[in-house]
């Protein structure tokens, strides 16, 4: 474990990763395959991959989080001469991918959202019932943390930080009390603030989780870098090749679901426009109707997964 660092146990920040099976079917993984984990974490969904792969196969973790990187690589050491695992953001991924013969790929998974070890780890500032600096950055030493902000930005921004990225409707009441409480500096004191500006529990859920939401999207830039991302994954893809996304949350699932129904559609133009002018050709093709969600079974067995929310496409071989 990295120094420093103190979770509760091995099992949690080995932690089973959401919907396993269904990514392996959806990617489709064969022996001899290529394959790229854009979100590594700590290696679950990479390990089944390189399993279903052998012999033959190949696969690239990439991960922001450079304590994350370590955990995957001890996870992944039985195969070591068949995985390559990088720090990185998964928007850089082609020009990660290229020097180190991933260019183009059988498939690309993108589990978005936090790692086990990241919540469970009390340095980080992830989890509203652990006492630790509000940081919240999947990379710790890049980028304003989580507490810069609350203790440095107005009223308005932080409001719109809450409604726009957290969907809290009381955002300007949780804005106006950072603002007449701070500095604030620690995970408990944000979220006990938030507790009682906004009363106990609503729906089952923590009072403070949309405004945790809403600060650790804002500080990683997380939903730019999913569209970018996206992108990124597609154009790695060799025709037939399949791009398996996982998401936890409305905001998330939205981008992913109009990604792909715009890449997969001909024409884009508004319907004003009586003649195609913007030339844009499918390059996937949907396999996912609806979102897979995890069984009651896994739910039961992986809490965490409860929110979990999984689409895939196939890229074309005419794009």
């Amino acid at each position: 474990m990295p120094e420093g660092l103190e979770v509760s146990s091995e099992a949690e920040y080995l932690h089973q990763p959401a919907l396993l099976q269904e990514t392996v079917a959806y990617l489709a993984v064969k022996s001899g395959g290529v394959y790229v984990d854009a979100t590594v974490g700590e290696g679950g969904h990479a390990q089944a991959i390189l399993q279903a792969a052998t012999p033959g196969g190949r696969l690239l973790g990439i991960d922001l989080d450079p304590q994350v990187v370590g955990l995957a690589r001890q996870r992944l050491r039985h195969f070591q001469g068949s995985s390559v695992l990088v720090r990185g953001n998964y928007i850089q991924m082609e020009e990660l991918a290229g020097p180190l013969g991933f260019s183009q790929t059988d498939g690309v998974l993108m589990d978005l959202g936090m790692s086990s070890f990241q919540v469970d780890t009390h340095g980080r500032g992830f989890s509203l019932q652990r006492e630790g600096p509000l940081d919240m950055r999947y990379n710790p030493v890049m980028g304003d943390s989580a507490s810069h902000v609350l203790n440095s930005y107005s009223r308005e921004e932080l409001a719109d930080i809450f409604s726009q990225l957290g969907e809290e409707p009381r955002a300007r009441s949780i804005a106006q009390a950072v603002v007449e409480h701070r500095p604030l500096n620690t995970t408990l004191e944000l979220a006990n603030l938030v507790t009682k500006t906004l009363g106990g529990r609503r729906k089952g859920i923590h009072p403070a989780t949309k405004a945790f939401q809403a600060l650790r999207i804002f500080v990683n830039d997380e939903l730019e870098n999913i569209k970018k991302g996206l992108k990124a994954a597609t154009s790695m893809l060799r025709p037939g090749g399949h791009l398996v996304v996982i998401s936890y949350h409305s905001l998330e699932d939205r981008i992913v679901k109009n990604f792909l129904a715009q890449e997969s559609r001909g024409c884009i133009c508004p319907p004003t426009i009586p003649l195609c002018a913007c030339s844009h050709t499918a390059t996937v093709k949907t396999l996912t109707r609806k979102i897979v969600t995890p069984t009651k079974e896994e739910v039961s067995r992986n809490p965490r997964s409860r929110s979990a929310r999984l689409r895939a496409a196939e890229r074309l071989s005419n794009s």
